[in-house]
């Protein structure tokens, strides 16, 4: 009796986990060492940022008398993460989105705020505000909509819109422009 359990227990945690989700990962990490002499004496400061990348394999229709099933395009979440060591002393900082970005011909400027970000159109006083949710995605509010977006791997901000009228996701791509 305790042999058949103890086999049916193992038999359970082998086929979770071969049902896990299959996902294309990549981990880029960038370490800077700066030396500076000033009247105080010598500070080093150590700079690691480590940047991943998930993305989440899809795969399409299954096709009659085929063995292979082709995969189609799905987000690629992306993860920024800054360490920073000053004297021993470590803090964690996020990256960054601040920068202008380019859409329908118009120019928007992204800020950090105490809660996120706020968007702006440079003549406009109305804000959209960008929350960040759990899953490093963002809340994208504004007068007329609410939408869910998140930076891609070139740093553009994509907003998917849900249409009620048509049942579908309408994507918009803020493309940031680059100094």
């Amino acid at each position: 009796m305790m042999k058949t359990l103890f086999i049916s227990m193992i038999a359970l945690l082998l086929s979770i986990t071969n049902q896990a989700q299959n996902t294309n990962k990549k981990t880029e990490v960038k370490t800077t060492t700066t030396t500076v002499k000033d009247s105080e004496g010598v500070k080093k400061i150590v700079k690691t940022e480590e940047t991943k990348e998930v993305q989440k394999i899809k795969l399409e229709q299954e096709k009659t008398n085929t063995l292979n099933i082709p995969t189609k395009p799905s987000q690629v979440d992306v993860t920024t993460k800054t360490q920073i060591t000053v004297d021993g002393v470590t803090k964690y900082v996020d990256v960054d989105r601040s920068a202008y970005y380019t859409y329908n011909g118009q120019k928007y400027q992204v800020a950090v705020d105490n809660s996120g970000y706020t968007m702006t159109l440079p003549d406009v006083e109305e804000k959209t505000i960008l929350r960040r949710t759990s899953n490093n995605n963002y809340i994208f509010k504004n007068k007329n909509k609410l939408s869910v977006g998140y930076f891609d791997t070139e740093g553009n901000l994509v907003v998917e819109t849900y249409d009620e009228k048509t049942d579908t996701v309408v994507l918009e791509k803020y493309i940031v422009v680059k100094p």
